[in-house]
């Protein structure tokens, strides 16, 4: 949850009760949007500046992610700035509240007086901020002023994230990299690595206590189409052993692995059953081929919307669609029904468990981050998402798998192709397009949609 200090606003002619209502809506409508608050109201120009010094002492003995400036009426600007000066580190809401009808009249306390005297000014000093505004007769705007909030939060606690990657820059691939300082200096990430000979030695050394336990109460959850053989599954539980306890004492929230040319070709073993298990048990966000900026996308949007980021990948464009899906694995929070496995082989790959299970339908946001000259992009997609029917790749060992896929139906293909960033996006069910945006804001990010 994210915890704001809402300031509510009024001139001190106005009806004290007058703002404290107002104050009072604004407020029960952030907290149903589940934001915690900080409150102090009502906050006027009096003479003496009671209220104004009053407020600074309250925030100054409080913690907060960001300052909710709900303008509840006319109020000088300098009631607001002298207060927002000591805290202009942190991001804030301009919240215009309106006025309301009585009879056949319109009521104002000149809420857009106030907030169109000072919403340049604060953009002049330099103040990270949004400016929201409520219109008579129209619903609160409290759910744009919350989803303000939770990218603030989401941008915070990037600035202290920590993922882990098991090798660089898979089958060489260019999109792959990332400059570390250039990451740290403008949203925080660290991406740390570690061998896979440190996790060779932990799983060879792994108490068989504890592999069996991951088999018996987690790997026997999983519907398998055939027969596996039990050293497959003592493999895949081992190794996840021995890189959970790397996540764990490190304080990783992500992790990638070198796959191709890493665990498939010098361990011969896929590692989509180890990526299954630090995602559904560990709550890990998890992605294949060392994808560097694609593990930090899931850390934004997992802060954002609290879903796990799941990653597809590309297989082809159509007229008014994308066909996504992926060769290896998906999460169980983004699976319809049961997670369905199957001992599968692709070409020259040595056989591994392969996770061919149905991916939900519905509205799907996908996002890419990426460099550019001056810092990062993000490109954003909003479609539908539905059956991909029946599809294979070519290559697998027939009777080829149906591996997880989606249409995801979108408004233009063609422009979507011409800004396409990496054959890896992150997903997000619903629209939580604004928050991503909020949150690219904050950081500087350019948004392509």
């Amino acid at each position: 949850m994210t915890k704001t200090a809402f300031l509510g606003f009024g001139e001190v002619n106005t009806p004290k009760e007058i703002i404290i209502e107002k104050c009072k809506k604004a407020e029960n409508a952030l907290m149903k949007e589940g934001v915690e608050l900080v409150s102090i109201y009502p906050i006027t120009d009096d003479y003496a500046r009671e209220d104004v010094s009053n407020a600074i002492s309250r925030l100054t003995e409080e913690s907060f992610d960001t300052i909710i400036l709900c303008v509840a009426g006319w109020i000088p600007s300098h009631a607001i700035i002298t207060i927002t000066e000591r805290f202009r580190h942190i991001p804030m809401v301009l919240w215009g509240l309106s006025g309301w009808v009585e009879g056949n009249r319109l009521v104002t306390t000149a809420d857009q007086a106030a907030t169109s005297a000072i919403r340049k000014v604060m953009a002049d000093i330099g103040y990270r901020f949004k400016y929201v505004f409520d219109i008579v007769g129209k619903p609160m705007n409290s759910r744009k002023v919350a989803d303000f909030c939770i990218a603030a939060k989401a941008a915070a606690r990037l600035r202290s994230s920590r993922a882990g990657m098991m090798g660089y820059r898979d089958m060489n691939l260019y999109g792959t990299m990332y400059d570390a300082l250039k990451l740290k200096k403008h949203i925080g990430t660290d991406i740390e690595s570690f061998e896979m000979l440190e996790v060779c030695q932990r799983a060879d050394l792994m108490q068989k206590d504890r592999v069996s336990h991951v088999i018996n109460t987690e790997i026997s959850k999983w519907s398998f189409i055939k027969q596996c053989d039990h050293s497959t599954l003592k493999k895949a539980a081992k190794y996840y052993l021995a890189i959970s306890d790397i996540c764990k004492e490190r304080g990783y929230e992500a992790v990638s692995l070198k796959d191709v040319d890493g665990m498939k070709k010098l361990l011969l073993y896929p590692p989509a059953p180890i990526l299954m298990l630090l995602s559904d048990v560990d709550k890990l966000c998890t992605i294949p081929e060392n994808d560097s900026y694609g593990m930090v996308t899931q850390l934004m949007v997992k802060y954002l919307t609290g879903q796990c980021g799941a990653y597809l990948e590309f297989y082809e464009f159509m007229e008014d669609c994308i066909l996504a899906g992926v060769p290896d694995y998906v999460p169980k929070e983004i699976i319809e029904g049961d997670t369905v496995v199957m001992p599968a082989a692709f070409g020259q790959l040595s056989e591994g468990i392969l996770n061919v299970s149905k991916i939900k339908y519905g509205k799907i946001a996908l996002y890419r981050l990426t460099e550019n000259e001056k810092g990062y992009s993000m490109h954003i997609v909003q479609g539908k998402a539905e059956s991909a029917g029946k599809w294979e790749e070519a290559g697998w060992t027939q009777p080829a798998p149906l591996l997880p896929g989606l249409k995801i139906c979108i408004d233009d293909v063609e422009a979507f192709a011409e800004n396409v960033m990496s054959q890896h996006y992150i997903i997000a069910f619903e629209d939580n397009t604004d928050k991503m945006i909020n949150l690219c804001k904050l950081l500087d990010i350019e948004v392509i949609k």
